[in-house]
């Protein structure tokens, strides 16, 4: 425990809390932890837990109001859902994803000096895991002369354009799974609270991964991703992916200090009952109602995501009811009143595991890929792999329904239920691509910032922007905007990115990969 709180002083204060500018300082800063001063090993749990607890934090901070899983509306000092969000975010947000890459990097830097193929397969991993974050977030991003002033590189690196930045991530992830293959002994097991140091199951993560990088890029037809993806499900002794829930990419925390999850030490009123309530946007893909208003069913996930509000003088017909993303401040307590919140029994335990990416989301992107015709087997196979996808994501959640307040319990005479509702039902939908992306969206629920990547790549759900979302014109945001900092300290980089995403350093400007840029011919 100690040794763990030592490391993550020495490796972290320096590489972590002291980079607060951008690459330039995350290279050059003196006070990081130098390459032969620990070892990779020593890297590899902060990386792990530190990394994933960032992940549950963005996912409960941005990505659930961005999304309209949430919204913030106790009060006006946050207004995310309303897209007030500025310089210090974007900066905040650019440091994570930059601070992880680099000691990511730093740990692989460490393993080839050791010749600890285990560490440097799962260096590359993490690395494209963050860095695909980064460029999702912002569009063009250096990536080939990004970290590199150690080794005597440029401290203004080049901002390469995302179709490269994504061909350089497909590099990454095939040199790691031939490291993987390789089969590596992960020297100290204990150490890993995701997989116990197996490397099989890294390397079904590594090529999970790349299905979905495949996915997010799957629009724009120079990338061969047909090819691609084809090559990864017809070789999968060379390519093993996520065969079951089993596989998930999931860390565990023991819940002793500080083994212990992100929201460990939040109340419920600081954590949701106070200002962070579920939306009518989350309520209406999850509950049924008659043509009168009754709650006739509801996606037996629900009770475990959230929680009805128990005060009766506002609640007092005891349903479900989601507050309104973007409202004003006048309609704020009209909207607010007897809303549903975040389940904070299930979310806020030390023990809470916290998840990368699912078997679900692989099996979403499968079903996609074969009612579109990207593999074989069309209509019939996506609905296997579908149903599959809804029924992984229900189980993962069943797990944990025990946590909450009023234990749940979900059979499998309920998961069938729920896929021949109108929920959920393959056979009744008329729009099957729809079908997919909006059922993905639910399984994202609490999985980083996958389920905003998502949406601005299909589209789905269909969201409802509220009348109070003016600081961004009505627009849901489509990137955040460069830091300030980079904008002065590597202008010219920076320009000529802005230059060719044809647009300002704003958050209106449409990534590379999304349906926006797509058909906008951007």
């Amino acid at each position: 425990m100690n040794y763990l709180k030592k490391i993550i002083t020495l490796g972290l204060i320096g590489v972590i809390l002291s980079c607060t500018s951008d690459f330039e300082e995350t290279n050059t800063n003196p006070n990081r932890t130098n390459v032969g001063d620990i070892k990779a090993s020593g890297m590899f749990e902060p990386l792990l837990y530190n990394g994933i607890n960032a992940w549950q934090y963005y996912t409960w901070f941005w990505n659930n109001e961005l999304i309209q899983f949430t919204a913030f509306t106790g009060g006006t000092t946050r207004q995310e859902h309303r897209y007030f969000i500025g310089d210090q975010n974007w900066q905040n947000v650019w440091n994570t994803y930059a601070r992880y890459t680099n000691n990511a990097l730093h740990m692989y830097d460490l393993s080839v000096a050791e010749n600890d193929k285990s560490l440097q397969a799962i260096a590359l991993t993490l690395k494209v895991l963050y860095m695909s974050n980064l460029t999702d977030m912002y569009g063009d991003v250096p990536y080939s002369e990004a970290f590199k002033v150690r080794e005597g590189g440029t401290a203004e690196p080049k901002f390469d354009a995302q179709k490269e930045v994504y061909l350089q991530m497909f590099n990454d992830l095939e040199t790691a799974n031939s490291l993987y293959a390789e089969n590596p002994v992960f020297i100290k097991p204990a150490l890993d609270g995701m997989y116990g140091g197996s490397m099989e199951q890294w390397k079904k993560f590594n090529n999970a991964l790349y299905l979905r990088l495949l996915c997010r890029v799957s629009g724009r037809a120079e990338m061969n991703t047909a090819t691609l993806i084809t090559k990864i499900i017809n070789n999968p002794s060379e390519y093993p992916i996520f065969e079951s829930n089993a596989d998930n990419a999931t860390v565990q925390f023991s819940g002793a200090d500080p083994y212990r999850s992100e929201f460990a030490n939040t109340n419920e009123n600081g954590f949701t009952s106070s200002g962070r309530k579920l939306t009518e946007q989350l309520i209406k893909m999850t509950v049924i109602a008659d043509d009168f208003g009754n709650q006739t069913y509801e996606d037996p996930r629900l009770a475990i995501y959230g929680k009805k509000n128990p005060n009766y003088l506002v609640n007092g017909e005891n349903v479900w009811k989601g507050t309104v993303a973007g409202c004003t401040e006048a309609e704020q307590s009209e909207v607010d009143a007897g809303t549903s919140w975040l389940n904070t029994a299930v979310f806020c335990r030390a023990e809470m595991p916290a998840s990368y990416m699912d078997f679900a989301e692989v099996q979403f992107i499968l079903a996609e890929a074969a009612l579109k015709g990207t593999i074989p087997g069309g209509e019939a196979q996506a609905k296997q792999y579908y149903e599959s996808a809804v029924t992984a994501s229900i189980e993962k959640w069943a797990e944990l329904g025990v946590f909450s307040e009023v234990p749940v319990e979900i059979s499998e005479e309920q998961i069938n239920t729920f896929l021949t509702s109108e929920l959920a039902s393959w056979d009744a939908a008329t729009n099957k691509e729809a079908l997919i992306a909006n059922q993905k969206y639910l399984a994202l629920f609490w999985i980083g910032m996958e389920a905003y990547h998502e949406y601005r790549r299909t589209g789905y759900p269909e969201l409802t922007i509220g009348r109070g979302a003016v600081f961004n014109d009505y627009i849901l945001p489509t990137r955040f905007a460069y830091p300030n900092t980079t904008m002065a300290t590597n202008n010219a980089n920076a320009q000529e990115a802005l230059t060719r995403m044809n647009g300002e350093n704003d958050m209106k400007t449409p990534v590379w990969w999304s349906k926006q840029a797509i058909e906008s011919d951007n």
